[in-house]
């Protein structure tokens, strides 16, 4: 039996679904949701035909109340508008539970970019030797970040989990009791999170998710690419881990929070294997293998619920399992042993740490930090450093700091800030001796901007913690245009270093490199981001192979394209041979994890995605190298839309359009997240200090997309004008990576909802700068659809289009209530009532509509 299109498994298995139980939550009995049920599809309606004859958002809320409510105060109609925000939320959860469900039934498991299928082309095309071999060299790491974009408490996630699976089964009662526990479930966190909070979040993805889908994935390859035959030595999937370790920005995160989270994570993973032992010792009832595997099981026991940390370490476990496994090949004609080795695979992957914790801290706190080390030294009359190494050029710092010896007591140091950066150094230390050394062995300094940055930490490093035997990479992250381009030369300066050269050869000659995609478009634009990063990538591959050095590539990405999310295993399928590709490792946050990888099937069909997009050209023997010709046509783009986004950023109303008109600065007060909005507590907003989460956040919220697509109009149209748009077809027919970039902006141009603002363009304000955005909208929604020949924006991803819709469709109430309050808010500030209860009312309405529209978006920020 055939099977049917994309779109119709997703109309019948998604669409279809939705409308059916969404009627179910609509009429369930309890008052205050029964009369919302009823009279929000009045409210959409009314949205909707407000929007097409081109009313703003206070009309359409006046027109509702004076056509359906007429008799109520101004009072209850607030009261009705947070219940219509309540009860949108939960259409959103409940349209995200029926889509995990449908997973498997409206994407092909075993199609194209799924490890079946890579195994199937190489075995009809005769390469399972080389498929074998690139898979002994390559790997894929993601790594799960803090930054809030997830707004989802745990509660809700277990309702999520139970949802789908109840949705799967077609278990209507349970769905009903499910859709009525959501009814009551409080969305809203009273308090903010700490850093220890995030990590708990993120271990139930570990636990629950990542802990059986890579055990798959591994199982699969050893299994069916390797036969059980040929031994493995390399991991291929490993997961990074930040909360808990990321410091940048965050003072909540200490050093005694680090080594809390590397001990839950411990105690997760054992828990993991202790069910599965508990699993086995109900199968292993034979002579020779019973008793020793009780043994293991309370052995494990000891370790999480009497903290016998020395119960078992991981190589007796290791070791006791394969001794069990011998057994029952000579005696028990290998009864179980799929599931031993299933077991085996799993620690393998995650050891006693479950999940690399990576600490991060922002150079020009190092910085700080180094110099008020220096500073205590001398003080304290310890001569590590000369008393006149402030006086040193940056090349001559560095030579010393190279050649740096000695030991520091941090009892020394009285500033808090500093002594709490240099213990956390400790810190790590004390992890890799728990938990062993991938525990925690890469320290990531964000805003690197020279050698000397990268020098400093090396000498703090083995000052405080590790002497000579530095086990931990050092991890510069490059974010802006500027410091793209100057990272070659910063990096050639550290492989000219004798003893930073030693330091990797120990850590097997690589250097990982990260590159902020968020920032750097925050910085240049769409298109000057990531073509900036796609250069640095080939001249530091350059320089690293000019050195020995095999350099690995860590992309910063976000959640929408803007913030180098979209179509990632396409990015990675479409880089060329002048770029290092043994590793793919990227950045996983917020919204992305739940939706990109929540599930079972999500999580092992993208991981599957990934590893594919690094290995099947290789296979296929494509050469995605981008011709002169189009490496031309692609500078000359990036270079006006740097030009013009750079135009636009520096116009006088873009801060004050955030500011006043957006829900920038009502991000800090969403309790999602333990990190600080800005970098800096200034009163006053500067750019720099702008994250950027709710930088692309209040773009996303005001449905204007902007960081996805401004810039791109004005750089095509400079072909068009010139007639040679066909060299934009050529480069677009030509070249992955610019046609991913394409496609990517057309999902942002596609999430985009201008009529929502129109109102602002009569505003005397910022009327101006409105018309200026929208017609760069135009400008790029008109150039896109002339390049890729469609009639619509994503009309060749018809399901992921009609996704998009619905969950639009769902959250139009929600932004018009929005948009209503931020305009009342306007209205009471210029009449002098700013501090005015009516005020607050209206701004917990802003804040609390965040939530639904940013998990509707999914990757929104």
């Amino acid at each position: 039996m055939s099977k049917l299109p994309k779109i119709k498994r997703f109309e019948e298995s998604v669409e279809a679904k939705y409308k059916i139980y969404n009627s179910i939550f609509m009429t369930l009995p309890f008052d205050s949701i029964t009369k919302t049920g009823v009279l929000l599809p009045l409210f959409q309606e009314t949205c909707k035909q407000g929007f097409e004859k081109g009313d703003d958002p206070s009309d359409i809320v006046k027109d509702f109340f004076e056509k359906y409510q007429g008799r109520r105060d101004k009072k209850s109609q607030l009261n009705l508008l947070f219940r219509f925000i309540q009860y949108i939320e939960r259409q959103v959860v409940l349209f995200d539970a029926i889509e995990d469900a449908a997973f498997p039934i409206v994407n092909n498991m075993d199609g194209i970019g799924t490890l079946r299928n890579l195994k199937e082309f190489a075995s009809s095309s005769n390469q399972i030797k080389q498929l074998r071999q690139f898979l002994q060299d390559f790997k894929v790491r993601i790594v799960l970040t803090a930054h809030p974009t997830q707004f989802y408490p745990g509660s809700v996630l277990g309702i999520i989990t139970a949802l789908s699976e109840a949705i799967k089964e077609n278990d209507l009662q349970k769905i009903t009791q499910l859709l009525a526990q959501l009814g009551k479930t409080p969305f809203f966190r009273q308090n903010k999170p700490t850093p220890y909070d995030e990590a708990i979040s993120l271990i139930w993805y570990l636990e629950n998710v990542f802990y059986h889908s890579f055990g798959n994935i591994y199982d699969y390859i050893k299994e069916n690419i390797f036969d059980n035959v040929e031994n493995i030595i390399n991991n291929i999937i490993n997961i990074g881990f930040w909360p808990g370790g990321d410091r940048d920005g965050n003072p909540f995160v200490t050093p005694e929070i680090t080594l809390k989270v590397s001990r839950k994570l411990k105690e997760a993973i054992i828990k993991n294997y202790h069910r599965d032992i508990r699993i086995l010792k109900k199968k292993l009832t034979f002579f020779g293998v019973e008793n020793r595997i009780i043994d293991l099981e309370n052995k494990l026991y000891r370790i999480i619920f009497m903290s016998d940390a020395n119960s078992i370490t991981l190589n007796s476990l290791k070791k006791e399992l394969l001794e069990i496994r011998y057994i029952l090949i000579d005696e028990h004609q290998s009864l179980y042993l799929k599931e031993i080795d299933s077991l085996l695979n799993k620690i393998k992957l995650f050891g006693f740490h479950f999940a690399n914790l990576d600490i991060r801290q922002d150079s020009r706190q190092h910085h700080n930090v180094f110099k008020i080390l220096i500073e205590t030294l001398k003080e304290n009359n310890i001569d590590i450093f000369p008393d006149n190494y402030n006086d040193l050029s940056q090349d001559e710092q560095i030579d010393f700091l190279s050649k740096v010896n000695g030991s520091i007591d941090l009892d020394i140091i009285n500033d808090e800030f500093a002594f709490k950066t240099l213990k956390t150094m400790k810190v790590i230390k004390k992890i890799q001796e728990d938990n062993g050394e991938a525990a925690a062995n890469r320290y990531i300094i964000s805003n690197n901007q020279t050698s000397l940055n990268v020098m400093q930490l090396y000498a703090m490093l083995k000052l405080v913690a590790f002497n000579n035997e530095l086990t931990i990479d050092i991890v510069p992250l490059f974010e802006t245009i500027k410091d793209l381009i100057n990272a070659p030369k910063v990096m050639e300066e550290l492989y000219s270093n004798t003893s930073y050269m030693k330091h990797l050869e120990k850590r097997g000659k690589k250097q990982t490199i990260m590159l902020g995609f968020s920032d750097g478009t925050k910085d240049g634009g769409y298109l000057m981001a990531n073509w900036s990063i796609y250069k640095a990538k080939e001249q530091l591959t350059y320089i690293a192979r000019k050195y020995g050095v095999i350099v690995i590539f860590f992309d910063g990405r976000g959640g929408p394209p803007a913030r180098g999310g979209g179509k990632t295993h396409q990015f990675y399928a479409s880089l060329g041979p002048n770029i290092e590709d043994k590793e793919v490792q990227l950045t996983i946050q917020g919204q992305t994890i739940s939706s990109n990888f929540g599930t079972l099937d999500s999580s092992q069909y993208n991981m599957e995605q990934l590893i594919s997009s690094g290995i099947s050209n290789k296979l296929n023997g494509i050469n995605d190298l981008i011709t002169d010709d189009n490496v031309s046509v692609m500078d000359e783009l990036a270079t006006i839309s740097y030009q013009t986004y750079s135009k636009f950023k520096a116009h006088p109303k873009f801060l004050p359009y955030l500011e006043k008109m957006s829900t920038l600065k009502y991000y800090a007060k969403t309790n999602i997240g333990s990190r600080p909005s800005k970098r800096n507590a200034n009163a006053s907003l500067v750019f720099d200090d702008l994250r950027a989460i709710p930088f692309v956040g209040s773009w996303s919220q005001l449905k204007q997309n902007v960081p996805g697509f401004f810039g791109v109009g004005t750089a095509i149209k400079q072909f068009e004008d010139k007639g040679q748009f066909n060299k934009i077809v050529k480069l677009y027919n030509e070249s992955t990576f610019f046609k991913t970039l394409i496609e990517n902006s057309m999902m942002s141009l596609s999430k985009s909802f201008f009529d929502l603002t129109k109102y602002m363009k009569n505003d005397k304000e910022f009327g101006e700068f409105w018309k200026l955005i929208y017609e760069e909208y135009l400008l790029s929604n008109r150039l896109i659809l002339k390049l890729t020949g469609y009639t619509t924006l994503m009309e060749n991803e018809p399901s992921g289009k009609a996704s998009i819709g619905i969950r639009e469709q769902i959250v139009l109430p929600l932004l018009t209530i929005q948009q209503y309050a931020l305009k009342e808010i306007q209205k009471l500030e210029e009449e002098g009532n700013s501090n005015s209860k009516t005020q607050e009312i209206f701004e917990k309405i802003v804040t609390r509509s965040l939530f639904g529209n940013i998990n509707a978006s999914r990757n929104s920020a």
